[in-house]
């Protein structure tokens, strides 16, 4: 979630030597994925989804007008690609005045013959909210089967509800049920099933599981490895550039629907959560947790306010490892 604009591309990369390599290939060379040894990528965004690949490219999708987007081939250097939305859906206006064509936290994945992007519409401190969702073929614009079609909202929320329907986070679980977790403040983290077929809740008045609880808490993002699921959560506050809070925080569990402990036992929704990643010199207040596994390796995704460029909302791509006990490990980029 965020009131700021989306920032135009950094022309830079990393200064912190963890890229020595790709500096002396050029800004712009190609990289086997094995070769990728990640760090702060080359694109100032906010909110990034979970990363996705089309053909020879992968794909982040991020808060804006209209929802941005970026690419890569090698998951380091980025160029920004088209926007979903030219004209915000109609359904929106009337569900979130005030929105405003702008688009919050969206999340993508591929499912089948096509892609499912949620997305978040919302107004900065009130939870008169929605998530809605955008299905394509494919990703690539030059791609004839390319065209964005919007499905209309998944859920909503108004000020009589107890919780904020943003920050969308989409899971398929491997019993094949697809699940979308979100949530910001209030009271906290939520879990609804959808319909793998619609994208859509499975019913309007199915469960809404509660995961995690903060009294500063959102961006969620659940990846299941080895028996678990491992719910990413971020305390803190955003949006104030080099003064920003975020951290990220996490817990697990064999159920998808909790309950989610940390490395001590404490419960998410009882204010637990083991720190991940958090805030070292220049890289500040990460978040927006994601996950790929590429070229045998799972890497790390998400947005901080490089402190070397005024706190600009910056992409990062961090080597992730697994601990003994199976917990996930990342270093900030220094």
């Amino acid at each position: 979630m965020t009131v700021e604009s989306f920032v135009s591309v950094i022309l830079k990369i990393f200064r912190h030597g963890l890229l020595a390599a790709a500096l002396a290939l050029g800004c712009g060379a190609a990289r086997a994925d094995s070769d990728i040894t990640g760090g702060r990528a080359d694109i100032s965004l906010h909110d990034p989804s979970t990363v996705v690949k089309c053909k020879d490219e992968y794909w982040v999708f991020a808060t804006g007008p209209g929802i941005v987007s970026g690419h890569s081939s090698n998951l380091l250097h980025w160029v920004h690609g088209p926007p979903v939305f030219t004209n915000t859906p109609s359904w929106i206006t009337n569900a979130v005045p005030g929105a405003h064509g702008r688009f919050w936290a969206p999340d993508v994945i591929h499912l089948g013959n096509r892609y499912l992007l949620y997305y978040a519409v919302s107004t900065w401190g009130k939870n008169r909210s929605a998530i809605g969702l955008a299905t394509n073929a494919t990703l690539d614009p030059s791609d004839a089967n390319y065209h964005w079609t919007d499905q209309g909202p998944v859920i909503q929320t108004t000020s009589n509800d107890t919780f904020n329907a943003i920050d969308p986070a989409i899971t398929l679980a491997p019993d094949g049920k697809l699940w979308l977790a979100f949530g910001s403040f209030w009271t906290g983290i939520k879990l609804v099933e959808l319909d793998r077929a619609t994208g859509k809740r499975v019913a309007p008045d199915s469960p809404i599981y509660s995961l995690a609880h903060h009294d500063k808490i959102e961006a969620s993002y659940i990846y299941w490895r080895d028996g678990f699921y491992y719910l990413f959560v971020n305390w803190g506050q955003c949006c104030r550039g080099v003064h920003s809070t975020y951290n990220i925080r996490v817990g697990r569990c064999a159920k998808i629907t909790g309950p989610y402990l940390d490395k001590q036992g404490v419960d998410l929704l009882h204010d637990g959560g083991t720190l991940l990643i958090g805030s070292a010199g220049t890289f500040i207040g990460p978040g927006h947790a994601g996950i790929i596994s590429s070229g045998g390796k799972d890497w790390f995704t998400c947005h901080f306010y490089d402190g070397t460029h005024g706190g600009k909302p910056t992409l990062a791509v961090l080597p992730l490892a697994w601990d003994t006990d199976g917990w996930p490990e990342a270093t900030s980029p220094q």
